[in-house]
């Protein structure tokens, strides 16, 4: 990967402080690059796929309004994880199969109001699957390990279970999002949810996120579960 294939995007910079931003913002990507690659990985299951993906999310920084991001690697890793979910999602297309959902890009204040729009309804969608179709004990392993790259160790110790458990639930995760059952979806919990993501992928501070997926993760009285409706209708539907 040759990072300073993208440079030609910017205007050519002269100055030392111009020069020792890029140097950093080279530093911040090729730091994270093993984390990228290995979320990559985990998505795809296949080296040259998840190599592009980790070419695109280059090209992405490369680009990007670096001054807005508040951290770069939680930018890369939420950058990575969209890019990836969206070559599986394709994939699944391709074989006739149900897609789980994507993962948005962190937010980019520099975006137009149409854009941000558009993110915004593609959070709702993924985060509404999330709820309709995983359990919360799935749905919170899955989130933290696919989205945000914890440790198995880390992840069982939010949520107060074994390591081995926790691998059992991000893959039970991914066979369901590919199911047709679906849990009734509370619309306090879609929105609140959402927004606890959203402020999540935007700060790097994922605090107030685990907590409320642990929170989530207690003894239920599960009631019976119906097929569900495609992403956008029931992203309509308001639950």
């Amino acid at each position: 990967m040759n990072l300073l294939e993208s440079r030609g995007d910017h205007p050519e910079q002269t100055d030392d402080q111009a020069f020792r931003r890029w140097e950093g913002a080279v530093s911040a990507f090729v730091s994270a690059a093993p984390r990228l690659l290995a979320i990559g990985l985990r998505v795809l299951q296949d080296v040259g796929e998840a190599e592009d993906v980790v070419q695109e999310t280059w090209l992405r920084w490369a680009r990007a309004d670096r001054s807005v991001v508040i951290s770069p690697p939680a930018f890369l890793a939420l950058t990575t994880t969209r890019l990836a979910l969206n070559v599986a999602q394709s994939a699944r297309k391709r074989h006739e199969t149900s897609a789980g959902p994507w993962l948005p890009e962190t937010a980019d204040r520099s975006v137009s109001p149409e854009t941000a729009a558009e993110r915004r309804e593609a959070v709702d969608t993924a985060i509404r699957l999330l709820l309709e179709r995983l359990t919360p004990a799935e749905r919170a392993a899955y989130l933290l390990r696919i989205a945000f790259d914890y440790p198995y160790r880390r992840i069982s110790e939010i949520l107060h279970l074994g390591e081995d458990h926790a691998r059992q639930l991000v893959r039970r995760g991914r066979d369901h999002l590919a199911g047709e059952r679906c849990h009734p979806v509370s619309a306090a919990a879609h929105l609140r949810l959402v927004r606890t993501f959203l402020a999540a992928a935007q700060t790097g501070d994922l605090a107030e996120l685990e907590e409320l997926l642990a929170a989530d993760v207690a003894p239920q009285v599960v009631g019976p579960s119906s097929p569900c409706h495609s992403p956008t209708e029931s992203g309509r539907s308001g639950g």
